[in-house]
Order: structure tokens, then C-alpha cells, then sequence
């Protein structure tokens, strides 16, 4: 089965990819195009992004921030790019779903609404 390939700006690529050895996250990188950081898409999520997606197999939607392990809050809806949603959701673009089997053994149909806030958005607003 060929995947998609994945969006993924240069900076976050170099950090994932330190962080990635011997992790699925990895195996999504492998399969990224990177880009530039200042041409990256903005309805595309990035590390910082804030999204809200839809589980369509349980019909639930949440709003999150993908960001580092270092950075991980749950309850703060702070998702580590290391679990198992938020590498499912890395470089999708809006309305794009992905299907992904968690831990548990379990399939999700996961597809992102929408872009809250694009890390991009901070360096075109200053």
C-alpha cells in the first residue's frame, strides 16, 4: 500500500527525525515531502499547529495543539507528535483523513476540519 506523502517544514523535519529513531513517527517521515519552513502550506498541520479534527469512528471532535514530547499537556488538549494521534494527524491538510490503528489494536478514521492557528500565521502577522 502506497501512502500519501506528507508535508513537513524543514526545522520540524530536523527535529522529528532526531526524535523519530526506532519510533512509528519514523516510518511518517520517511514518506514526507519537506518544504521550507516560510513556504510551508498553512491549512497543512505542523508542529504548534492548533487544529480541531474529527475521530469519524467514534464521531468525536477535539480541538489540539501538536507540539514536542517536552511540551505535552493532554488535559491542555498539548498532544506529543509521539502518540498515536498526533502522528496520525503530522503534515495532513484540511478535509484530508487518515486511517490509523492505535495501540489498542483498534482502527480510527481521523480527518482534520480545521486549521485554528498555523505557526506561520505568527511570523506573517509580526
Amino acid at each position: 500500500m502506497d501512502a500519501e506523502a506528507l508535508i513537513v517544514s524543514m526545522p520540524d523535519y530536523v527535529r522529528l527525525r532526531e526524535i523519530a529513531r526506532d519510533l512509528e513517527l519514523g516510518d511518517e517521515l520517511d514518506r514526507a515531502i519537506v518544504v521550507p519552513a516560510d513556504r510551508m502550506p498553512v491549512n497543512v498541520v505542523t508542529m504548534h499547529s492548533r487544529l480541531i479534527y474529527i475521530d469519524e469512528s467514534t464521531d468525536t471532535r477535539r480541538e489540539v495543539e501538536l507540539v514536542y514530547p517536552d511540551e505535552a499537556n493532554p488535559p491542555a488538549g498539548k498532544i506529543s507528535v509521539l502518540a498515536p494521534v498526533g502522528s496520525a494527524l503530522l503534515g495532513l491538510s484540511v478535509g484530508q483523513s487518515i486511517d490509523w490503528v492505535f495501540p489498542e489494536g483498534k482502527s480510527h478514521r481521523l480527518r482534520v476540519e480545521r486549521i485554528v492557528f498555523h505557526p506561520r500565521q505568527r511570523s506573517e502577522d509580526g
